[in-house]
């Protein structure tokens, strides 16, 4: 206010030098001050920011969003603070593990003024002040963990140095609204034996894997084998019971096809005519066998009274006639 004042008495001194507006000097003055009254008195707050007024020296009032007005000379703005949601980066720093393992970490959290006035008396740098708590809690949260433990951790460590910064934040008049983790970065060293875990456990799963497929693939193998086996054994099985049931059935029909021969000579023996029909039968298959013997072989094996064809006749008709008589007297019965 007092740089605008300092502004109209200079503008109305220079406005006396001038012989146009020599008289009206003192209006100049009068209208400067006026104007520099309203500018300094009429303050407006843009949306989601909070201006802080002290009226001589101590803390009067917030004004809010939109016109304000206030006393020039006993009233001023003191602080002005935004009320949006803020990200603040936190600078790297290296902490110490459980198995004391250096980890470089940083982060970033998200803060909001909800108290303008504990915001501005709270705390001298309320920014400063939250940076270095986030990174004193993020130290210690660190240290309670190993270095294997962090890596999966980061929701926990995040959720517990949110949960200090509220807290403290209270008195400051802002809200901690989250906290993540940019990064852990742990030594070269560190970093290479964890690649080297990492392949060599990969490669045992590799080999695992392997192991378990040529099982699987033996296995397999051997119960195809085993159920090719069984199969062709049930084949074989079924094959000769098939071959077998067939000769029984062959068996059977020879025999049957035997015994009705049999039972169609009987019958035309016992029929008149019948036993000379069967002599002349008898002679005639003698003769033809003699008559085949030489065209078969270079040698022959002959009865010894193969000239005497009316004896063999006899004896073929004795056995007819004992069938005939036997079938006769069955018969009868």
């Amino acid at each position: 206010m007092l740089i605008k004042l300092l502004v109209a008495a200079a503008v109305s001194i220079a406005a006396a030098f001038v012989p146009a507006t020599e008289k009206y000097a003192v209006w100049i003055f009068f209208l400067a001050v006026v104007v520099a009254f309203v500018i300094e008195g009429v303050q407006i707050v843009p949306q989601q920011h909070a201006f802080v007024v002290e009226r001589l020296g101590r803390f009067h009032a917030v004004l809010e969003p939109g016109l304000n007005l206030i006393i020039p000379f006993l009233d001023r703005v003191a602080y002005r603070h935004s009320l949006k949601e803020v990200p603040l980066d936190v600078p790297e720093q290296v902490c110490i593990t459980k198995d004391n393992t250096q980890l470089a970490v940083d982060g970033i959290l998200y803060y909001q003024v909800t108290d303008p006035r504990l915001a501005s008396y709270g705390s001298a740098n309320y920014v400063v002040a939250i940076t270095q708590l986030a990174q004193t809690t993020l130290r210690s949260e660190i240290g309670k963990m190993e270095l294997d433990k962090t890596f999966e951790s980061r929701e926990e460590i995040n959720r517990q140095v949110v949960s200090v910064l509220d807290e403290a934040g209270r008195n400051w008049g802002i809200k901690v609204l989250r906290y993540e983790l940019k990064s852990l970065t742990p030594p070269e060293s560190i970093l290479r034996a964890m690649q080297q875990q990492i392949t060599a456990e990969r490669e045992k799963r590799a080999v695992i894997a392997k192991s378990e497929g040529q099982r699987q693939e033996e296995i397999n193998i051997a119960d195809g084998e085993r159920q090719a086996a069984i199969l062709k054994s049930e084949g074989e099985k079924q094959a000769a019971i098939n071959k077998a049931q067939g000769e029984a059935t062959a068996i059977r029909l020879i025999a049957e096809a035997t015994a009705a021969g049999v039972r169609a000579v009987a019958e035309a023996i016992s029929d008149r005519g019948g036993l000379e029909a069967a002599n002349l039968k008898v002679a005639q298959q003698y003769v033809e066998a003699f008559a085949n013997l030489a065209k078969t072989s270079n040698t022959m094996i002959v009865p010894a009274n193969a000239g005497d064809v009316a004896g063999l006749l006899a004896t073929a008709m004795s056995v007819l006639e004992r069938v005939r008589q036997a079938q006769a007297g069955a018969t009868k019965a």
